[in-house]
């Protein structure tokens, strides 16, 4: 009995000393907690004010970061002439006529009108073939790109970082792109499209990451702006090097646009700055110092934040925890999936309107002029509504194109005219809408999930286009497959925007803990966030504001 009582004695002081080990843990958990948010928050606070310091040296930066997307335009629409459909003529009026089915008579009484390995389809002899193999090479560039933003994007928020990731797909962006003018056949070619747009995928993430991150909240609209300037420029200069090289092989083309793209990657690995957000975020603090002005952190916090960096868990999934957090909360996920849908509306017919240009009836080159002029107004209204909601932009201009687009179904080849004229104002529809959306997705998620989820809204996009091509393809005999699918998909995307929240002039959250905590505050009615404020004014007089829960 004794023994028994002796054995109970032992084992109720092992556990009170078990709990006091635990109560112990957890008081030096949330001391720890408590001491990582005041850091953050004084890091924050530092940051947003040196931020603001936006001279010449800070455009320039932004400049040659949003340079990136000139060679992006240029391959995402260099099929529009690589992979064009030429025109021809007979050369046997008894044998063929202008309206003869090239497939029904001799190759003997017919030519191109142009130089024979203008295109693909003439140097491969494609003429007969079917949509899918037409339309094969740019769908396999639009699926290497859905692949390559589920491989890279979180790569860029762990571990990689957002210049390097910029760098790292420019370089393989422009040696695959040097090396597809070797392709033998369009199913070589096709696999070198789908690599280039896997190395892509992640270039017009980084660029608008980079730049929103580098800016306080009220230059981060106005910066955005000249990713879509630039992204409009190399669109445009496709129309010049194509018809420059009309009388040379498709090849040149693509040698044209990829040597100085590999020059830009050099020029941005040695000019461009780190996020100093992302360099915080991993612990890299003297790193961000040295970027920021007027910053300077007391060394114990510095030591502090980056031993805490050093010291998170490692798990398997380390190099993607940024997607691990999102389906760790349902809100998060919640609106990924919202602004996912919205993607593929808003983008795909974006990209989509672009890609069918041939599909207006008119000279290709002027018609690529048209519409990438189009995006230079478009630019200067999505500047101008940096001080508009973002919502009632997106949904505004999401129905001018969508209606547009739909009356070119209805006109038809009626009037040619009109078909023309309304499909370049559905593209600049198309093109604000998109415009303020990306900025609109940038706000919605905090920097540790930042590129993430931009990635994986631009997979959406990309996904919705792997589509477009056969839908362009059809659109050459009834436009209904072409302008009225873009036209009804991009309004009734816009039915997502009723469950996301409004982000105009909100300052830009580093955790999903602070997103939370913002969004919790500002959903609460006027009069209870003025007795917040005035909380938080009493406990900031005490000095333990960044304790306030």
């Amino acid at each position: 009995m004794c023994l028994k009582t002796q054995h109970i004695v032992e084992v109720e002081a092992d556990i009170q000393t078990e709990v006091a080990s635990v109560q112990t843990s957890a008081v030096a958990e949330s001391h720890s907690t408590d001491q990582e948010r005041k850091l953050m928050q004084s890091w924050d606070d530092m940051v947003e004010k040196s931020l603001r310091n936006f001279g010449w040296m800070e455009f320039l930066q932004a400049v040659l970061v949003a340079v990136a997307m000139f060679f992006d335009a240029q391959q995402s629409f260099i099929s529009i002439y690589t992979d064009n459909y030429p025109t021809w003529h007979c050369t046997n009026h008894t044998m063929c006529s202008s309206s003869s089915d090239i497939c029904k008579i001799p190759k003997s009484s017919w030519s191109w009108d142009s130089h024979p390995s203008m295109t693909i389809i003439s140097h491969w002899s494609l003429e007969c073939a079917s949509t899918f193999v037409t339309g094969l090479p740019q769908s396999s560039f639009f699926i290497g790109g859905l692949l390559g933003s589920s491989i890279l994007a979180a790569l860029a928020d762990s571990s990689v970082g957002r210049k390097n990731m910029l760098v790292l797909s420019c370089v393989l962006m422009s040696i695959t792109s040097t090396l597809i003018i070797f392709s033998p056949n369009i199913w070589v070619y096709s696999a070198l499209k789908f690599l280039i747009g896997f190395w892509r995928s992640s270039i017009g993430t980084s660029v608008l990451v980079l730049l929103t991150e580098n800016v306080s909240v009220e230059w981060r609209f106005s910066v955005g702006t000249v990713e879509y300037f630039t992204f409009t420029i190399g669109y445009m200069s496709l129309s010049g090097i194509a018809y420059a090289t009309k009388s040379l092989s498709w090849r040149f083309l693509y040698l044209y646009t990829s040597l100085p793209a590999l020059l830009y990657s050099i020029l941005a690995y040695l000019f461009i700055n780190e996020s100093p957000k992302w360099l915080l975020m991993h612990g890299r603090v003297k790193e961000a110092m040295r970027i920021l002005k007027g910053v300077s952190l007391p060394e114990n916090d510095a030591n502090y934040l980056t031993s805490f960096k050093t010291k998170e868990n490692v798990s398997f999934f380390q190099l993607y925890s940024s997607i691990v957090e999102l389906f760790k909360r349902r809100w998060a996920l919640t609106r990924m999936v919202a602004t996912m849908v919205l993607g593929i509306g808003v983008g795909s017919v974006y990209f989509a309107l672009a890609l069918a240009v041939e599909n207006m009836g008119f000279n290709i080159y002027l018609a690529v002029v048209f519409s990438a002029l189009m995006e230079i107004p478009s630019c200067i209204v999505a500047y101008f509504l940096e001080n508009f909601r973002r919502k009632p932009s997106i949904i505004v201009f999401s129905l001018l194109c969508g209606i547009c687009c739909l009356l070119c179904v209805a006109i038809g080849d009626k009037a040619p005219e009109a078909k023309v004229g309304l499909a370049i104002v559905a593209f600049f529809g198309a093109c604000v809408a998109y415009f303020v959306f990306v900025i609109y997705i940038i706000e919605l998620f905090p920097t540790c999930v930042r590129f993430t989820t931009t990635s994986l809204v631009r997979q959406a996009i990309t996904f919705g286009c792997i589509f477009c091509p056969f839908f362009i393809s059809a659109g050459r005999k009834n436009n209904i497959y072409s302008y009225g699918v873009f036209g009804l998909v991009i309004m009734c995307s816009n039915l997502t925007l009723f469950g996301l929240p409004e982000t105009m002039g909100i300052v830009l959250c580093d955790t999903m803990n602070q997103q939370e905590e913002k969004e919790t505050y500002l959903s609460k009615p006027k009069t209870k966030q003025v007795a917040i404020c005035e909380a938080m004014d009493l406990q900031e007089e005490k000095g333990d504001f960044f304790l306030l829960t």
